[in-house]
């Protein structure tokens, strides 16, 4: 494994083991992840929560089948967040795609063994062009497991905003008319979903991100000044980790812009 670019922040909590099980619940909201009691991957976890992304990969990947999860989503915040390499991004969304879904085949009742599945495809399509990524026929596979994911575990956050980011980016490129018709995106199911997400997990930065640019996509210029908002409430809330910080940071960014 190449080595990944470090996650650099002056005010960086820092969680152990006892920490993080103390915080687990708040910390996982995003994604309704049981806490491990494999001592193993719940240190690979404590690696992730305090930026060490790497690490926290191959701590979960030595971990085993259990330690699967964490390693998807410490490749893919890293993927997303920190690496500036193109090619080496859409490897790293491709690695998560493939682990997930033979994930999928040894723990089948698991919500993130297909969540990490569609959020590693849905980010490699948004890198290659939403486009491109419906000509490969990654858009069904994406919603499909999305579907999965909260069929199997409804109070899944993420997923509710990862399927709500869907509907808005195929609307937003193709057209209201092709995207219902093809993919069964729809406006209004797309805003319901981004309410739903921000109703599980409230002030969550990334959350409220997301339904910053998807409100404007689904809604156009009109919901510039309310996706305005989102992007300050993000940049105001209390980082619970490193996550966070970069979501927070990344808000940051775009504000000055």
């Amino acid at each position: 494994m190449a080595t990944w670019s470090p996650f650099l922040s002056a005010d960086s909590v820092q969680f152990d083991a006892a920490s993080l099980q103390k915080n687990w619940p708040r910390l996982h909201r995003c994604d309704a992840e049981p806490m491990p009691a494999n001592e193993d991957v719940l240190q690979a976890w404590v690696l992730f929560h305090n930026g060490d992304f790497q690490q926290a990969a191959e701590a979960g990947l030595k971990a085993g089948t259990d330690g699967v999860t964490v390693a998807n989503k410490a490749t893919s915040v890293y993927a997303r967040f920190l690496e500036k390499r193109e090619k080496t991004k859409l490897d790293l969304f491709l690695e998560v795609a493939d682990r997930a879904q033979v994930q999928q085949a040894l723990v089948p009742g698991n919500p993130n063994a297909y969540f990490w599945q569609a959020y590693a495809l849905s980010q490699y399509g948004q890198a290659i062009s939403v486009t491109k990524s419906m000509a490969q026929g990654l858009g069904n596979k994406v919603k499909e497991a999305l579907n999965r994911t909260i069929e199997l575990c409804p109070a899944h956050a993420d997923a509710h905003l990862a399927l709500a980011t869907f509907h808005a980016e195929v609307i937003d490129k193709v057209g209201a008319l092709i995207a219902g018709m093809a993919y069964g995106a729809k406006k209004e199911t797309g805003l319901a979903l981004f309410k739903q997400a921000l109703q599980l997990n409230p002030d969550s930065p990334v959350g409220l991100i997301d339904y910053a640019n998807g409100l404007v996509m689904l809604e156009g210029e009109k919901k510039i000044k309310e996706a305005t908002k989102l992007y300050q409430q993000a940049v105001a809330s209390k980082p619970q980790d490193s996550l966070d910080r970069l979501a927070v940071a990344l808000a940051r960014v775009e504000l000055q812009n």
